[in-house]
This record gives C-alpha cells, structure tokens and sequence, in this order.
C-alpha cells in the first residue's frame, strides 16, 4: 500500500514569507498586542526587570506572554518559557524574544498592582463598547487551593496534639532506654534526639501563633504564609484563598476583584464601595448569597444608597421556638414606645441598656408575663426569665433586605446564573482551581487578576466578534477606542498632577 510521504528533515526550505504573514489577521494574539501596546504601562506601575549582564524585558512583551499564556490556559512559567521557543504565535507576539522562566516569573510576582490596573482598563474598555449595564451586578467569593498542603498548616489546637504525642513517644524511647544496650540502644538515642528536634519546631510555632491576637483561631501556614484552611463545600476543607468578585449582569464581565484570606461575612460592604466607585454610580441593585448576611454590611449598603438583595439563612435550632408561630420574627416592634408584642398580646419591655457583642450592640426585650403565658412551652424552652428578643442595631437594615427579596423574588433567581458563570469557565472549562503562585496575598492577587484580565478580554472578542461581520473591523475599532480612551485617561493624570504640583 502507498502511504503519502513526508518531506525530507535534512531538505534545505527557503521561506518566502515573513513572520507576520504566517499570523492572520483576526488572530487573538494581534488583539493581546493592540490592547497591550495601547497602554501606557509606566504610569500603570510596571517595573522593568533587570537582568544581570544586559538589558530588561520591555514590560509590555512578559505582559503580552502573560496574557496569551493565560487564555490559553498556561501559566506556568516553565511552560510559557517553551513556548517562546516553539509556538509560532509566541514567536510573533514576542518578536522572537525568549526570556527565561525565573524572568517571567518575577514579572507577575512584583507587578500585582499594575496588573490590577490593566483589568481596570479591561472594564473600561467594555464601558467604551457599551458592554457594561451598570443596573444589575452580582457579588460572590470563590475559594481557590493555595500552594501549602493542609499538614504544613497549624493551629492552637494541631500543634498541641503534635506535642502531645512526641511526648509520649520520648517517655516510650526513655523507658525503652533504660533497659537497651548496644546497637540497640543507639538506635533509642538517635530516635530521642528526633523527637526532641521535632519538640523545639512545634515549640516555636506555638510561639508565632501566641504573637498573632488579631484572630480567634490564629492559624501559621508554612509555604504560603497569607494563606489560610477555610471550609470550601459543607464538611471539605482546603488551605485556600477566597477571591471575591463582582460581576455585572449585561454581558457577565467581571468589574472587580479582590483577593483575601476571610470569609464572606464582611466582605460585601467593601466590595459594594467598589462597584459604586467603578460604575461611578450607586442606582444598581447588587445580588449576593446568604454568606453576605450580616448586619454592619446591610448598614454600609444603606449609607451607600446602594439596593442590595442578600438570600436570608435559616434560623438556627438553638435559636427556634418549639412552635415556629412563635419566632422572634413573629413578634411586632413599635418604633414609637420600643416595644415588642407576642403572638398571645403581651408586651415585652428593655431596660434600655446596651449590651455589646463582637461587631455591634444589641438591647433585650422581655415580659414577666411568660410566667403565667399558656403559650410558654410553645414559645421558650428558657426555664426561669422566659423568652428574651435582643434587637441589635442593624434590625433595622436587614429587615429591610428581607422585604426587598420579599418583593423581587424573580430577579434574585438570577444571581447564580449570573455570578456562577466566570466561575465555571474558570474552574471548570480552563481548570484555574488553584492558585499558582506562593508567598502571599500580593502574589495571589497577580495570579488571579491575570485570570480574570483573561476573561475579560476573551469575553470582548466573542461578544463582539457575533455583532460584526468581520472581526478586522473590529479589532481597528478597538484599537482606536483603546488609544482614544488612554490618551484621556493620561491627560487627565497629567491635569491633576499639575493641579497637585500648583496647589
């Protein structure tokens, strides 16, 4: 059988062609290098890199590899380093220059800052485009594993049970070596001399975690120091990073990110200052799951002027009556002689004393009419002051967010639909679970603005890319929308730097 044959490896080729002719036009890599080349990095906060023995990198081509890299799904440095080497996209976009690995690494671990605000340039951009609705966003955290396993994560607790349990062994080993001799009984030696070594290591952790009294639970991650073990789904847990994010509902482009090492519960209001900054704006409404559900951000969210719809968690057992009739929330509060009135009639008073939890103040209110109530085993299970109501200060902003998701049920169904979405492209479709990088929240925080600056900007070419004909108009609109929107945005930094000097 006759097979088609391949050409000869040792056959000398002559091309005709030049490197950009091997590139076509409505090629993405030509849309990372128009979007790139439109930016003024310097005043962006880019560093140039210096290497010993010759010149930097300019800053604009590891960024332009960073970007390729990440929506193609690379992010190693190793890989993108091989890849300067043998992808002819690479190569083009590069222009032949082939930085090595610890050069590209160093470029996304000092410049956080600046790759923030290229992403900030990325929203600007769909604003220009009329891609950014402003009207409706949603809100959500996802966490993301960190380079530090959960065994080299301590806590209070771990570090007690390790020492526990190298003292007992040191008693074994000591008894052990009272009765040894010989090879035996340098074998005991040595395994003492172990224990001990392993002793003074936990010994000194106990000791970083004494001087952290910023948290509950302070915890010591020894890889990746900013990171924390966080519950991620029901009963898994991971050491991990949380990256909160804000995406709006027109086209699900995200307009914000942050990355921390908390939970959801005091995130919201900070983000929700964000957005108002960004959209230059506060009439939207900002959807968010039950993990946001507290007082003090409702409260930040009033102040703001900002409608938010937060899903309301369930109450808890301890917190229930034996009749649900017979909740908190089934009480009336008069506003006028701060009051409560139960479901049998009677009205429980405070003492007008304000009592302080962790993160606000709350008054109780309560009757001595509960003594003789026929409704007591129905309402409390408290046996001698019956049941006591505490209003904190923030009652007030959270029944009004029950009222609102009371009132536009419809709308709140659309949040997971809309803040899930980057998230399953993400974790899901490019396999972005984890972050890459080690050493701290700043280079966490570069990690996962490259993604989301890498979602962004495939969002923008698919979106337009179904509303023209041709995608080459498109990318020379683009172009000129981006140099027509910097050259402001650095006139303007100009202005103000004058007006600052003049001042």
């Amino acid at each position: 059988m006759e097979y088609q044959k391949g050409q000869s490896r040792q056959q000398i080729t002559l091309f005709t062609t030049c490197l950009d002719d091997m590139v076509p036009y409505d090629n993405t890599v030509r849309f990372i290098d128009q979007f790139v080349e439109s930016l003024d990095l310097e005043t962006m906060g880019f560093d140039s890199l210096a290497t010993q023995g010759r010149p930097p990198y300019n800053p604009s081509d590891l960024l332009k590899l960073y970007i390729y890299g990440y929506m193609n799904r690379m992010r190693s440095s190793r890989v993108l380093e091989k890849e300067c080497h043998r992808n002819l996209e690479v190569i083009w976009l590069m222009k032949n220059l082939k930085p090595d690995h610890n050069t590209i690494s160093r470029f996304r671990k000092t410049n956080s800052k600046a790759i923030r605000n290229v992403f900030r340039r990325s929203v600007e951009i769909a604003k220009n485009f009329n891609l950014i609705g402003g009207e409706l966003i949603a809100g959500d955290s996802t966490k993301l594993r960190a380079q530090n396993s959960k065994k080299n994560n301590y806590n209070h607790k771990k570090v007690q049970r390790h020492l526990e349990y190298i003292d007992k062994k040191l008693q074994e080993h000591n008894q052990a070596l009272s009765k040894a001799d010989g090879d035996e009984k340098q074998d005991l030696e040595n395994q003492i001399n172990h224990r001990k070594e392993q002793r003074k290591k936990y010994k000194r952790i106990e000791t970083e975690l004494n001087k952290n009294t910023s948290s509950e639970n302070p915890q010591l991650s020894s890889s990746d120091p900013d990171s924390r073990h966080q519950i991620v789904r029901g009963v898994i847990t991971e050491v991990c990073y949380t990256a909160q994010t804000t995406v709006d509902a027109k086209h699900k482009l995200f307009i914000d990110y942050k990355i921390t090492n908390e939970n959801d519960k005091k995130a919201m209001g900070t983000m929700l200052k964000r957005a108002k900054s960004i959209l230059r704006t506060n009439q939207f409404t900002a959807l968010y799951d039950k993990g946001y559900h507290t007082g003090s951000e409702f409260h930040i969210a009033d102040q703001l002027g900002i409608k938010t719809l937060v899903a309301i968690p369930a109450i808890g057992r301890s917190s229930q009556a034996p009749n649900p009739d017979y909740n908190s929330e089934n009480f009336l509060y008069n506003d006028i002689s701060d009051t409560y009135t139960c479901p049998q009639g009677h009205t429980l008073t405070s003492n007008q004393t304000s009592y302080k939890a962790r993160n606000y103040t709350f008054k109780q209110y309560k009757t001595s009419a509960c003594k003789t109530c026929p409704a007591r085993e129905q309402c409390t299970t408290a046996k001698s002051n019956g049941k006591i109501i505490q209003r904190s200060e923030f009652t007030e902003n959270i029944k009004n967010n029950a009222n609102r998701v009371a009132n536009n049920e419809q709308l709140y169904k659309k949040r997971q639909a809309l803040v899930e979405h980057p998230f399953g492209t993400i974790k899901r479709q490019w396999g972005f679970d984890h972050i890459i990088t080690k050493k701290g929240l700043r280079s966490a925080s570069a990690d996962f603005g490259l993604i989301a600056l890498a979602y962004n900007l495939k969002r923008l070419i698919n979106i337009m890319a179904t509303h023209k004909d041709h995608k080459n108009r498109f990318f020379e609109m683009l172009y000129h929308a981006f140099r027509t929107i910097f050259r402001y945005l650095e006139g303007f930094y100009n202005y103000k730097q004058l007006q600052y000097k003049n001042a």
